[in-house]
C-alpha cells in the first residue's frame, strides 16, 4: 500500500528506522547532555520516592484520579526554583506543546511561530482557528514588524530557548518585543533547561529575566534531566485555562509517577552540583572551537555535510570506531549535517579522538 513511498524515501536517504545500538558505543546522539540517564543513584532514589504510595501508576487522565502527590510536589518544587506562579505535570514535550499551541489562541488572535520551531508547534497551529504566522529564524526585527502591521485581540508567540538542530541560543530581544506589544510568550526550554543558565534554569536564567504574566516556559524531562514527561509553567490564569480547554492533557493518563519522581531527583542533582555541570559544558564546548574553529553556544553541535548519503555515510563510519553520533536529513533541516552532542559526562580525550576522525574525514 505505501511501498512506492518507502522506496521514495529510501532513494532520497531519507529512509528512517528504529535501531537498538550497541551499548559500548560513545553516546554523542542522545539529548541526555548531562549524563544523568545512566545515574542509578537517581534511579534507586526515585524507586524509595515511589514506593511510599500505594500507587506507582496515574491510572487515569490528572482531572479524573491521576493526579499524584509526586506531580504536586514536583510543580512546586519547579514553581519556586524558576519563580513562575504555577505549573503542571505533562507526559511529553510533543504533548506540552500541542497543549499549548492547541488550546491558547483562540478567534481574531494571532499565533506567531519562529520558522523553526519544533514540528510538534507546527502540527499544533494546523488545529487552530486563529491566524498562524511564522517570522524569520531568531529575528526581533521581524517580530515586531508582524505584531506592528496586523490586527489582532490576543498575540502568542512560540520560540524555542535552544533551537534543537542549530543549537543556537533565543535572541533576548524577542523577550523585549513581546513585552512591548503584550505578547504572551511561550518559550520551548527542551533544549536549553539545565543545559544554559548559572543554576542550569535555561534562558530566563541566562539573560536574568523575571517571569511575567506574559510569559510561559515549556520544559522537557527526557533530555538533559534524563527522565521522561514535560512540564509547563505559567500564570495561575493560563494554567486554569490549560486544565479546561488543553485536549491533550484534559484527555490523556496523568504523566508516569516514577519518571516524575525522577525528574525530581535529576533536577535537584543539578541544583547541587550546577558549577561542576557548567564547568563541563564549557570544556566540551570550547574544545569544539578550537577543533572546528566556530564556538557552539551551546552542546549542540552542527557539523554540515554536503548530502544526506555523506551524513548517513559518516555515522556509519563513526560506529566502526566506536562512537555514536546524530545524520540528520530533510526533511527535519534544510542541509544534510552531522549533529553532535557534546555530553558532561563523557570524557574529553575520546570527544577529541572523534574531532580528529571528523577531520580527517573532511569534515
Amino acid at each position: 500500500m505505501y511501498e512506492q513511498e518507502i522506496l521514495a524515501l529510501q532513494k532520497a536517504n531519507r529512509f528512517r528506522k528504529r535501531e537498538l545500538f550497541d551499548e559500548s558505543l560513545i553516546d554523542l546522539a542522545s539529548n541526555d547532555y548531562l549524563g544523568l540517564a545512566e545515574d542509578k543513584t537517581l534511579f534507586d532514589a526515585a524507586v524509595h520516592e515511589v514506593s511510599k504510595y500505594r500507587f506507582h501508576a496515574p491510572k487515569a487522565s490528572q482531572l479524573v484520579n491521576g493526579y499524584h502527590p509526586l506531580h504536586e510536589a514536583f510543580e512546586n518544587y519547579l514553581c519556586t526554583l524558576n519563580g513562575f506562579e504555577a505549573g503542571m505535570v505533562v507526559g511529553s514535550g510533543f504533548l506540552a506543546n500541542l497543549s499549548l499551541i492547541e488550546a491558547l489562541p483562540r478567534k481574531k488572535d494571532i499565533l506567531i511561530l519562529d520558522e523553526q520551531y519544533h514540528a510538534s508547534g507546527v502540527l499544533a497551529s494546523k488545529l487552530v482557528d486563529a491566524e498562524v504566522v511564522y517570522f524569520a529564524h531568531n529575528d526581533a526585527n521581524a517580530l515586531e514588524k508582524i505584531l506592528m502591521k496586523r490586527n489582532y485581540r490576543r498575540a502568542i508567540v512560540a520560540v524555542e530557548g535552544v533551537y534543537s538542530m542549530e543549537g543556537d541560543l533565543l535572541n533576548p530581544d524577542i523577550f523585549t518585543v513581546a513585552e512591548r506589544y503584550s505578547a504572551l510568550l511561550i518559550v520551548d526550554e527542551a533544549h536549553s533547561s539545565g543545559v544554559v543558565g548559572k543554576t542550569l534554569l535555561g534562558v530566563f536564567e541566562h539573560y536574568g529575566i523575571t517571569p511575567g504574566k506574559n510569559h510561559i516556559k515549556m520544559g522537557t524531562l527526557g533530555k538533559a534531566m534524563g527522565s521522561y514527561g514535560a512540564y509547563i509553567l505559567a500564570s495561575e490564569e493560563v494554567v486554569t485555562f490549560l486544565q479546561n480547554r488543553a485536549k491533550a492533557i484534559i484527555y490523556a493518563t496523568a504523566p508516569s509517577v516514577f519518571d516524575t519522581a525522577l525528574a525530581m531527583q535529576a533536577v535537584q542533582k543539578t541544583q547541587q552540583e550546577a558549577s561542576h555541570f557548567t564547568t563541563a559544558l564549557k570544556e566540551r564546548i570550547d574544545l569544539a572551537k578550537e577543533m572546528f574553529g566556530v564556538k557552539p553556544m551551546s552542546p549542540i553541535l552542527k557539523l554540515p555535510v554536503a548530502s544526506s548519503a555523506e551524513a548517513l555515510r559518516l555515522k556509519e563510519a563513526m560506529k566502526k570506531e566506536g562512537y555514536l553520533i546524530g545524520a540528520i536529513r530533510p526533511p527535519t533541516v534544510k542541509q544534510p549535517m552531522l549533529r553532535i552532542i557534546l555530553r558532561a559526562n563523557v570524557p574529553l580525550d575520546k570527544i577529541a579522538y572523534l574531532f580528529k576522525l571528523l577531520k580527517e574525514a573532511g569534515v
